[in-house]
């Protein structure tokens, strides 16, 4: 085997994909079999190094150096100036956007400087396809401590200690779902691990499969040890291809090395792993609606109890954990219960994995303590607000969740105080709006998203959201009344209280969440007819300013439903029962003349 005298980290999640990193990748090896460098530089497909902003990301080891926005036009200038004359591509660095200095390596960048790589710490760092790399960061030592030295219950025992909450957004603890599933009797039992991701700008699970799919397989193993079951099942979206095709090389690497299978590592223990899919339905993330869809029923959550961990898939006693939960397992064993529960809160041990989105400089996968405040996530990792808006609101727990605003920047966050502020944890989708957004508008988007993805089983989520959506509606069109808001309210409340599971109990969030943060702007909407913001189309006035109008009829000869009239010279009008308040007469006006009011 070739000893390397360095390193080429090419970042391989799907978003550096979708930006031609497999093209890069390709480039530098063919680039080095040319110059016959290929015993001495390995190139290196990871997982995803978080920073999808800079992306697509090469990295270069020993020396650390992180090449951001790299394009396949890049390789060769990287190979002959870096690799062989060992001088840093300077324009490729990151750059401070405050100092405007180049930053050579990732521990010095604000975006890594307050994180804390957990259930991420091989994200970036390895090669997902290569059982070695893993095994190499002390992976799968984990499962041979606990077959070896420790019993089922001891094990049980250091997750209660840990402190771990399930990171799919229920928050149950880890370690007392699993004393449950092993108290319950039966012949056979299961271990699920809950890949459906359905968030809207989410990618925390499927960044750790496609970057980490052996932490995820070595801690359903554990798990299984510890519950008495010999099947384990991966429940995905069918479209995360990527994380699909390295969770079945990794599932087949750990078979060859006797790590899946029967009798692994000697102590009598069989377990093995299978895939099933989903077709991406966002209640099936619920996990009695997972259990039936696996089971090849429809998607539909059942009440509860019975709870899975006493009769789930196929009646039989389930552990249900999602892919974050069980990548902070192997670590946990490894460094002790202590000194996961000495990170994070007193009540919210550990770190959380974050996919930051919206209106924020630095996009990207983060990985932070839980405690840490909104305002260091937003302003100190993400950089703070694009083209120098001003902060208006994020929303956390995606779609479920709710806008929180100014006032709750220094507030911790963990599961309980983020439910005090009127939203929640969710599987960790955080999305950041600006002063262009109309928080009306934002809650029609979200529960939208909700009414599309219910099931319909049962009627306060089937019926009750959609009269929300409509009430909404009205609301945008500016035909909304007083008497409406009250409606709103009362409704969401009701459709909270009697939802049959968590997708229709946390529905209405982002309505009462806005309405307690952002109720002027409901009042506007309803009282004055206007959105502050100009998002909403039906309260927009298009109007031409007397005195700037110079009668040149460009505006009258681009609208596209002739909602303009006047002279040529002379002032021009414009009927707002015919105009569509397309812009086109924004567009084409050269004199400033046109406005929205």
């Amino acid at each position: 085997m070739a000893k390397y005298k360095m390193h080429l980290l090419v970042c391989g999640g799907t978003g550096c994909r979708a930006s031609e990193s497999e093209a890069i990748f390709q480039d530098l090896k063919t680039a080095l079999l040319n110059r016959g460098l290929e015993n001495e530089v390995q190139v290196i497909t990871t997982g995803c190094f978080g920073f999808c902003e800079k992306g697509p990301i090469v990295k270069v080891m020993p020396d650390n150096t992180f090449y951001t926005q790299v394009t396949p036009a890049d390789v060769n200038e990287i190979i002959e100036e870096h690799v062989i004359k060992g001088r840093k591509v300077n324009r490729l660095l990151y750059e401070n956007p405050e100092t405007a200095e180049k930053v050579e390596d990732s521990k010095h960048m604000g975006f890594y400087r307050k994180q804390l790589r957990i259930a991420l710490r091989n994200c970036g760092f390895i090669d997902p396809e290569n059982i070695d790399e893993y095994i190499g960061r002390d992976g799968y030592q984990a499962l041979g401590k606990c077959l070896s030295e420790l019993t089922p219950e001891q094990v049980i025992e250091i997750m209660k200690k840990s402190g771990l909450r399930g990171r799919g957004g229920g928050g149950f603890p880890a370690g007392l779902k699993w004393e449950i599933t092993r108290q319950s009797k039966a012949d056979q039992k299961y271990v699920v691990c809950n890949a459906d991701e359905g968030d809207p700008g989410a990618f925390m699970d499927r960044s750790i499969l496609e970057g980490d799919p052996h932490s995820v397989i070595e801690a359903m193993a554990i798990c299984g040890y510890c519950i008495d079951a010999t099947k384990g099942l991966v429940y995905i979206r069918a479209e995360y291809p990527l994380a699909i095709e390295r969770l079945k090389i990794a599932i087949n690497q750990a078979r060859e090395y006797g790590l899946l299978g029967k009798d692994i590592l000697g102590s009598g223990f069989d377990f093995d792993i299978e895939l099933r899919y989903g077709a991406g339905a966002f209640v099936c993330g619920e996990e009695t609606a997972l259990i039936h869809s696996m089971e090849g029923l429809r998607g539909e959550p059942t009440m509860k109890p019975p709870f899975p961990s006493v009769s789930g898939y196929l009646s039989k006693p389930t552990n249900v954990n999602n892919v974050e939960t069980f990548a902070n397992v192997p670590v946990i064993i490894n460094r002790g219960p202590e000194w996961f529960a000495a990170i994070g809160t007193e009540k919210s041990r550990g770190t959380k994995v974050f996919a930051l989105a919206g209106k924020i400089n630095n996009v990207g996968l983060i990985e932070v303590p839980m405690g840490i405040t909104l305002r260091d996530v937003i302003f100190e990792i993400g950089g703070g607000i694009k083209d120098g808006k001003k902060f208006k609101a994020v929303q956390t727990g995606g779609p479920s969740g709710g806008c929180l605003t100014h006032r709750h920047l220094d507030t911790p966050i963990d599961y309980d105080n983020l439910i005090s502020a009127g939203s929640m944890m969710g599987s960790g989708g955080m999305i950041v709006m600006d002063e262009d957004d109309c928080m009306v508008s934002i809650a029609k988007f979200y529960l939208d998203f909700t009414v599309e993805e219910s099931c319909g089983k049962c009627s306060p989520c089937r019926i009750g959201n959609k009269r929300l959506i409509e009430i909404l509606d009205k609301i945008c069109q500016g035909k909304g009344t007083m008497e409406d808001l009250d409606n709103l309210r009362n409704l969401s409340q009701v459709i909270k209280d009697t939802s049959l599971c968590g997708l229709g109990q946390t529905s209405p969030n982002p309505v009462l969440s806005t309405m307690e943060n952002f109720y002027e702007e409901y009042i506007a909407h309803v009282v004055d007819k206007k959105c502050p913001s100009g998002q909403c189309k039906a309260l927009l006035q298009y109007t031409i300013d007397e005195e700037n109008c110079v009668g040149c009829t460009a505006c009258a000869r681009n609208c596209p439903v002739n909602a303009i009239s006047g002279e040529r010279k002379g002032l021009h009008i414009i009927d707002q029962a015919v105009c569509i308040k397309c812009g086109a007469c924004i567009e084409k006006c050269k004199f400033n003349a046109v406005f929205i009011k």
